[in-house]
């Protein structure tokens, strides 16, 4: 029986479809199968540690994303503990160019928020050293040459200290006096518990001390703020 070409072309052009179809198919199999899945993921999107893990192993751009992730809060933190803007912006740099010189030794398996204020607050300490003068940190200190603000202007525009109103020029003052008045170490776990709102677990990493200290030293420095404030505003009601 004879089969006509009218009849043949249908059927060639299905077996033809059905051979591409297939082959479209096992070549995506394929490609699924023996392809690297392709990463989707954004630097802004990952962790810390994965940030620094990449950077160590020849990654530079994510160097610059842990720069500018912690560029803002980590320069408060240091301008609030060191009383300057110059200053912080220089314990900034030498900060992070530890954190580049000390990338090989960071333990992923921590967190590095820790461990990044744990080097911005020693080489703060150390700027606060070189100066070998109390006037480094004063709070009523002009924060720069042309007077724009001071540091208690810096603080009263962020959280406000503990037990302390901000309101109105001489409430700054006051506060500004007071908390110059403390020693450096109740200043220092002020600034991180209350500006920086880090846990007790936090204050302990980046200081490096007992979780018990932390506790003890943060309820003195708290009273020891509260008792001078008293103070304060009793000199100045009966003036």
């Amino acid at each position: 029986m004879r089969t006509s070409k009218v009849t043949v072309i249908p059927i060639l052009q299905y077996v033809l479809h059905e051979r591409v179809h297939r082959w479209c198919f096992c070549q995506s199999v394929i490609l699924r199968l023996f392809m690297p899945p392709q990463n989707t993921t954004t630097e802004s999107d990952r962790s810390d540690e994965d940030l620094v893990v990449a950077y160590r192993n020849g990654d530079a751009t994510c160097f610059k994303t842990l720069l500018e992730r912690y560029r803002n809060d980590l320069w408060h933190f240091l301008a609030r503990l060191t009383g300057s803007r110059a200053a912080a912006d220089d314990v900034f740099q030498e900060a992070f160019l530890q954190v580049h010189l000390s990338a090989d030794s960071f333990d992923a398996e921590r967190r590095f928020k820790p461990w990044l204020y744990t080097i911005a607050a020693n080489k703060g300490r150390d700027f606060l050293r070189r100066q070998n003068r109390r006037a480094a940190t004063s709070l009523s200190s002009p924060l720069s040459k042309d007077g724009d603000g001071t540091f208690g202007d810096l603080i009263a525009g962020d959280s406000p200290m503990p037990s302390a109103p901000l309101e109105g020029q001489d409430e700054r003052n006051t506060v500004s006096r007071v908390v110059d008045s403390l020693s450096a170490h109740y200043r220092e776990i002020l600034v991180l518990a209350y500006f920086q709102k880090m846990s007790y677990e936090q204050i302990a990493k980046t200081l490096e001390i007992p979780l018990g200290t932390v506790k003890s030293r943060l309820h003195a420095a708290v009273a020891s703020f509260s008792d001078a404030y008293k103070r304060a505003d009793t000199k100045a009601v009966t003036k």
